[in-house]
């Protein structure tokens, strides 16, 4: 299952804004990846709308952008050149990194695929790698309008129609791309790199596939798309590139909605709780006996919203408690209590406005506990359930006299 993607600008490197869109899965995102589309083509091109699309509905949230000059993407597109677009998937990079999460893979199609090579090692977070399609240099990108090159070295610019589209292309982008090479970034990548070509692509020709494959260093993947044409037009084929896209980098990125055992968190002993920071910023491990949870604060507090806050662990542990609680007295009680739905909010209000309070002066805390119990159970039975609730252990403790001391271990 997957929510409708969502809009994410974001700006270059010259300030220009540029448009993106971000296919997030329902729940919290295993990884987040960013896909770069073909030359000349836009973020919905059918290549990359429908991986991304596919891929969060495998877990994964994917942003898809148009890069400068294209599609709803700012700036000028005569401007623009390999260069410009590599600049740019660094961009959107440090813009998912601030708004969610740093991409851990890059997905390329075509040129997008060059450009990926070219930027991973500019982007720190990311794990893996990988291209469809993709030419092992960027100069390949001429022989879509070889006849216009005469004139655009004698003239500096010159009119090119390109997929039924007319673009302005410059002296600039043609010594940019001759003068690219992909062979050091390739054979210096140091992350796992799969690639996916079609033999019978009549675009960029399988041998790019070759190219790419023996100067990269392993672990290196390839996977053949037998009967697929260079723009996957058959949805078939985006949808296999997923599912094997999936398969290969679950070995390579951690699973953030992953709450097995990590061996970063010590064990604790028989009684305890142990958290400890499993980074970046608030992301806390958690180890209960032989239970393991993630921790972490929102977006829009700096986090990495990788787990619930510590106020919504406080709040499912006074949820719980209580709920265990109405439970067992039911059952004890032999009464037909069949379902127990628990909700609880955690807010701030002046101690004025608490009827209950002690305190006068100041805000304190308050702990909504709303019941909702299901069964044909009689109004006694109803009330009494209710002041069971008040006496679950973790409302008492919260509730009550207590003392939390904090001391540091020796070093």
């Amino acid at each position: 299952m997957t929510t409708p993607g969502v809009q994410f600008q974001f700006p270059n490197s010259r300030g220009e804004t540029l448009s993106g869109r971000l296919e997030l899965p329902t729940g919290s995102p295993r990884a987040y990846a960013i896909f770069a589309h073909c030359f000349t083509c836009s973020k919905n091109v059918h290549a990359a709308s429908r991986i991304s699309r596919a891929l969060s509905q495998r877990g994964l949230a994917v942003l898809r952008f148009d890069f400068t000059g294209l599609g709803n993407s700012e700036g000028d597109f005569a401007n623009t050149n390999f260069s410009s677009n590599v600049e740019d998937l660094v961009a959107a990079a440090q813009a998912l990194q601030r708004e969610h999460r740093a991409p851990s893979l890059l997905i390329g199609h075509s040129l997008g695929g060059a450009a990926v090579l070219a930027a991973a090692r500019r982007i720190p977070h990311v794990a893996a790698v990988a291209t469809i399609g993709a030419p092992s240099e960027p100069a390949h990108v001429v022989g879509l309008f070889r006849d216009q090159v005469p004139q655009i070295e004698a003239d500096g610019l010159a009119h090119v129609r390109l997929g039924g589209r007319e673009f302005t292309l410059t002296r600039q982008f043609l010594d940019d791309v001759s003068q690219t090479s992909l062979q050091n970034d390739v054979a210096e990548l140091k992350k796992p790199l799969m690639l996916f070509h079609s033999p019978i692509d009549n675009v960029v020709g399988i041998e790019n596939a070759r190219t790419i494959y023996q100067a990269a260093k392993h672990p290196k993947s390839f996977v053949s798309l037998d009967q697929a044409d260079h723009l996957l037009t058959n949805p078939r084929d985006a949808e296999f590139v997923a599912d094997t896209l999936c398969a290969w980098v679950s070995r390579y990125i951690a699973d953030e909605t992953d709450t097995t055992p990590d061996s970063r968190v010590p064990a604790p002993e028989e009684g305890r709780v142990v958290l400890r920071e499993l980074g970046p910023l608030y992301t806390l491990g958690i180890a209960a006996g032989h239970h393991h949870l993630i921790a972490d604060e929102p977006h829009s507090v700096g986090g990495q919203d990788a787990g619930p806050t510590p106020y919504d662990l406080l709040l499912s542990a006074l949820g719980a408690c209580t709920a265990i609680t109405l439970r067992m007295y039911a059952n004890r009680k032999q009464w037909p209590l069949e379902d127990v739905t628990v909700r609880l909010r955690h807010e701030k209000i002046h101690a004025k406005d608490c009827e209950t309070c002690e305190s006068n002066d100041g805000t304190v805390d308050r702990m909504q506990v709303d019941l909702t119990l299901t069964g044909d159970l009689t109004d006694q039975q109803r009330q009494r359930l209710l002041e069971i609730a008040h006496r679950c252990p973790v409302h008492r403790t919260l509730t009550g006299e207590k003392t939390i001391p904090v001391r540091l271990d020796p070093q």
